[in-house]
This record gives C-alpha cells, sequence and structure tokens, in this order.
C-alpha cells in the first residue's frame, strides 16, 4: 500500500463555511476523505490539517505552533515512509498582519520543499514525490474577516501563477485548485461540502496522473 500524506491548513481540517457545533465536516466529507473513498484500496492516506497553519511564520496571535515549517519535520519522521506529499498552504499567510507578498507565500512554500527534499522521506531512503496545490482564491467578500485578510482578494489571485514558478523550479508536481473549486461565499475563505468533493475527485486524477510503477508482491 502506499502512503499519502495531505499536509494543510483548515481547508484540509475540513473547518465548515459555518459556524456548527464541532466546526468541522466529518471524515468522509473533507477532501482527504473523499480522496481514501476514491483509492483507499491502494492508498493509505493521512490527514494532517491544522486550522491556522501558515506556511513558514510564526503567529503571534495563534501561536507558534502554526507555522507550518516547524511541524513539518517531525511529521514526516512520525509518518514515513511516504510516497507522496501533498502542500496545500497559502491562505493564512495572505493576513494583513504577515504582510507578505504572493512571492514571498510561494517561496515558502519552496521552503518546505526544499526541508522534504533535504530528508530521506521516502521508500528506500528516497525523496517522496511532491503536489503542490495552491489553494483557491479568497471570496471577494470575506465578511467578518475583511480586516484580517485586508487585501487578500488580490494577492490571492496571484498565488498559483507563483506556486507554479516555484513547482516549476523544485521539480515537483502542481495544481491549481482554484481550477476546479472557489471559496464559500458563506465566510470567504473555507470550502463548502461540494467543494471537498470536487477536490478530492481532482486530486485523486492528480495522483493517477503521476504515473506510478508497479509494486511488487
Amino acid at each position: 500500500m502506499r502512503s499519502v500524506l495531505c499536509y494543510g491548513d483548515s481547508n484540509t481540517y475540513g473547518q465548515t463555511t459555518a459556524n456548527k457545533p464541532d466546526d468541522r465536516y466529518p471524515h468522509d466529507v473533507r477532501w482527504p476523505g473523499v480522496l481514501r473513498g476514491l483509492i483507499g484500496n491502494e492508498w493509505l492516506v493521512i490527514e494532517e490539517g491544522l486550522s491556522g497553519r501558515t506556511t513558514v511564520s510564526d503567529d503571534e496571535i495563534e501561536g507558534s505552533e502554526k507555522n507550518g515549517r516547524t511541524y513539518l519535520r517531525p511529521c514526516i519522521m512520525s509518518h514515513k515512509p511516504l510516497d507522496l506529499i501533498i502542500i496545500m498552504l497559502g491562505t493564512n499567510d495572505l493576513k494583513v498582519r504577515f504582510n507578505k507578498t504572493p512571492g514571498e507565500i510561494a517561496m515558502g512554500v519552496g521552503a518546505l520543499v526544499s526541508d522534504i527534499k533535504s530528508m530521506p522521506a521516502g521508500v528506500d531512503g528516497k525523496i517522496p514525490e511532491i503536489l503542490i496545490v495552491a489553494p483557491p482564491p479568497t471570496a471577494l467578500d470575506l465578511k467578518e474577516w475583511s480586516d484580517v485578510f485586508l487585501g487578500a482578494q488580490e494577492k490571492s489571485r496571484a498565488l498559483a501563477r507563483e506556486y507554479e514558478r516555484i513547482a516549476e523550479a523544485h521539480e515537483v508536481h502542481f495544481f491549481n485548485a482554484g481550477l476546479v473549486v472557489n471559496s464559500s461565499d458563506e465566510d470567504g475563505f473555507h470550502l463548502d461540502v461540494q467543494a471537498h468533493k470536487d477536490l478530492g475527485h481532482a486530486i485523486a486524477e492528480e495522483i493517477a496522473a503521476i504515473g506510478w510503477p508497479e509494486q511488487n508482491d
């Protein structure tokens, strides 16, 4: 059985778009769960989503544990060997308190890719395949989050282009989630149930497109 690590923020965690008792979609609704339902006979799908997670920055308000780079190495060490690591981060980096350009956010993703490549985390000590996923742009109306994400609308629409450049530079796979899903109009930056379903199906297709050698029995 191959293994894939889904490393992301609230949209990997399954944060709901509206206030609900536990503020999290069920296992089979969030996109890694949808993915598991599609490829689970051949793959172990590992969910590692955390609401508020950034690419490489401590969050002075929400806590240093939101730094995606700090946790990435121990996370990988606890799950290796891995065949594939999917990174979908960057939405939280759009918060005005981080004051980052789209290019700087993409460079943060690139730093995570470099960290992965520096570890013998794949099967037989090889580097696992890496898929960078650009998150969908925010909605134009960010509701009560408008001040927190001041200016994010324009920046978020430039992320896919910058992420693709980083993916090319690092010779890893790239997918633009904005091609198949939109951020919910309900809060402006989370995915609704249908979007999770659509993204799960799209990621399954991206995984298949990588092309995997036959496994030995």
